[in-house]
């Protein structure tokens, strides 16, 4: 996997569009609700923190990964949640409000947790710590395709409440359209590494994806939250953010190899919380969007 103008510029850009659109179809109030109830937030936060790792790693020694691979595994699961995430939530009628809010919180997190359980891969699959700098430029990245268009829809929405309900629909369309193209851009590009790697780490990135998103809907369930929140907490620490896995794998550690484990990933992912996405939307409404 290597940066390209698919990641610099086309998918950011594209990201940066749809978040304007979701942006349109959320208040304020969205967010007061969020915060007056913090029990989703601490869960997504406490399953990205301090769960992924664990799973990370006993897959890595469970199958036996290469130590460059198993440390790639391990930069996927400390790596926040991406702005996909909220596409796929707001296809799969999930609380696009926690996901933002999750997605804002986890990439501050990132800038303690993710050097720290790096070095600590690093120096137990390797044999020798390096000094992993917070990824300080990322983060902002994130929050300006993430944050200022979400912001910008709003604004929109709230001075022109009649736009927004007739542009609601044609974007979510867009939203479809933007991810299938990415989606084949995506394969196309990575076809080499996926064929080269998939044998050796390919299973092991599909359990995680699976476990992660299955633990990020059960958890909140079993702890009564609302379906809604459910979903969104599943797309959130089930679609990482590859391209900062990447990044840092390319141009601060250097190393190509460990850039692989995010790469199948970030491919896997798109499938799966497609179909995730298609049966919770499904499934709300035949239930008529009670919860």
């Amino acid at each position: 996997m290597q940066a390209s103008l698919l990641t610099n510029l086309l998918l950011p850009l594209a990201l940066g569009i749809i978040m304007l659109g979701l942006g349109l179809g959320l208040t304020t109030e969205d967010f007061r609700r969020v915060a007056r109830y913090p029990r989703a937030v601490l869960t997504g936060l406490s399953l990205q923190t301090l769960v992924l790792p664990w799973v990370a790693f006993a897959l890595a020694l469970g199958f036996g990964l290469p130590p460059e691979l198993a440390v790639g595994l391990m930069l996927l699961a400390a790596s926040p949640g991406g702005a996909t995430a909220n596409i796929y939530s707001h296809l799969a009628r999930g609380d696009v409000a926690l996901n933002i809010t999750l997605t804002a919180i986890n990439s501050l997190l990132c800038l303690l947790t993710l050097p720290l359980i790096l070095n600590l891969s690093l120096e137990y699959f390797l044999g020798a710590g390096q000094y992993v700098p917070p990824p300080t430029k990322k983060v902002i990245e994130v929050a300006v395709i993430i944050v200022l268009p979400v912001a910008l829809g709003m604004l929109i929405r709230a001075k022109a409440p009649g736009f927004a309900a007739r542009t609601e629909k044609p974007l979510r369309l867009l939203s479809v359209l933007v991810l299938v193209l990415l989606i084949v851009a995506a394969v196309r590009q990575e076809w080499n590494t996926l064929t080269r790697y998939f044998a050796v780490v390919g299973l092991a990135c599909l359990l995680f994806n699976l476990i992660s998103m299955a633990t990020g809907y059960a958890a909140p369930r079993a702890l009564k939250l609302p379906k809604r929140q459910a979903i969104a907490i599943a797309m959130e620490i089930g679609i990482h953010n590859g391209t900062l896995a990447i990044f840092i794998a390319l141009n601060v550690l250097q190393n190509p190899t460990v850039s692989v484990p995010a790469a199948v990933y970030s491919l896997l992912m798109f499938f799966t919380a497609a179909l995730f996405a298609f049966w919770s939307a499904r499934g709300r409404a035949t239930a008529g969007d009670s919860e």
